[in-house]
């Protein structure tokens, strides 16, 4: 109970943001992708990131939306030096994935920063991936670990030549993650994922398997090349991940929020401040609007679930790498 009153403080009693868009260092040739990068939070932080220099990939399945939030983005930062690029990528679907990595991979020579920004949130209960799998597992979890598993050669080779702790990788979690099945991920019988059929368990788990996720990176691939990895929730945010809520769900929803920008902000601390690069807060969790808060105790200390987690997706996802 006591996490939860937390939880709630951290997400409704939150300092002002100590690390912005002012404090951001200049990204000149820096490449950085942000998943989900022309919608909400994502858009946000490319803004922010296209403000400073950087060479910036909104990702995700819509051209047309993509080349929308790139003209804006543009009409609103005249004076960058940094450019702004879409790469189609279908998290929903995994034998994409590589597609996607290969393209980005004929384009850039580099890669500094992974914001796993993208995700769907309490569709319909049935909803399913292109593989069948439950779609926000598939979307939010499966997606994206096969999409920073083909992309780690190349972080590890940017992280070969950059400064200790500039070369990170982070993972979207959510206040949800109170919510989560105990040790943040529940196993059926046959050792996959449970699908809860619940839209508000089955997204949570999601979240706390980022935040699994996001640890087990960190001692598997960037303890030893020098790559940061660490989770974040964003804050509670005016979002397109609402758009599968209605009726009282969604004006109670209206009543909790705070403008998008601020999200940006929590992402930004995780992906670019000094602070988090500092090997003593690798791995660790980010709330909003930037700074570290504790994880559930449960889910922090589930080592041999974070294995499981990553094990089980490796499993899954290793047909498609």
């Amino acid at each position: 109970m006591a996490y939860y009153y937390g939880a709630f403080r951290q997400c409704f009693f939150i300092p002002k943001p100590t690390f912005t868009e002012h404090e951001l260092a200049d990204q000149a040739g820096r490449v950085l992708i942000v998943t989900g990068g022309y919608a909400g939070v994502g858009k946000e932080l490319c803004k922010m990131l296209y403000q400073r220099n950087g060479t910036v990939y909104l990702a995700g399945r819509s051209k047309e939306k993509a080349d929308a939030a790139i003209a804006d983005i543009r009409s609103s930062v005249t004076s960058s030096e940094g450019r702004l690029e879409f790469l189609h990528v279908d998290l929903a679907d995994l034998p994409s994935i590589k597609a996607s990595v290969e393209d980005f991979m004929r384009r850039e020579q580099r890669l500094d920063v992974l914001t796993n920004n993208a995700g769907v949130m309490t569709p319909p209960v049935g909803s399913k991936t292109a593989q069948n799998y439950e779609l926000q597992m598939g979307t939010n979890c499966l997606g994206p670990f096969l999409f920073t598993k083909l992309l780690t050669p190349l972080l590890e080779k940017t992280a070969s030549s950059s400064p200790a702790g500039a070369v990170r990788v982070t993972w979207a979690a959510s206040l949800a993650t109170a919510g989560a099945p105990t040790g943040g991920v529940a196993f059926d019988q046959s050792g996959h994922a449970k699908v809860h059929n619940n839209r508000l368990t089955d997204y949570a788990q999601t979240k706390a398997s980022n935040c699994l996720l996001a640890r087990e990176f960190q001692s598997r691939v960037g303890d030893r090349s020098n790559i940061v990895s660490n989770s974040w929730n964003p804050g509670n945010l005016t979002s397109e991940l609402q758009r599968h809520q209605a009726g009282f769900e969604a004006w109670f929803t209206k009543l909790l929020v705070y403008p998008t920008k601020f999200g940006g902000y929590t992402e930004l601390f995780a992906g670019f401040s000094p602070e988090a690069g500092l090997k003593e807060h690798r791995g660790r969790y980010i709330g909003p609007w930037g700074r570290f808060v504790p994880l559930r105790a449960d889910i922090e200390e589930n080592e041999a679930g974070a294995r499981q987690f990553w094990e089980w997706c490796e499993k899954e996802t290793a047909p498609y790498a």
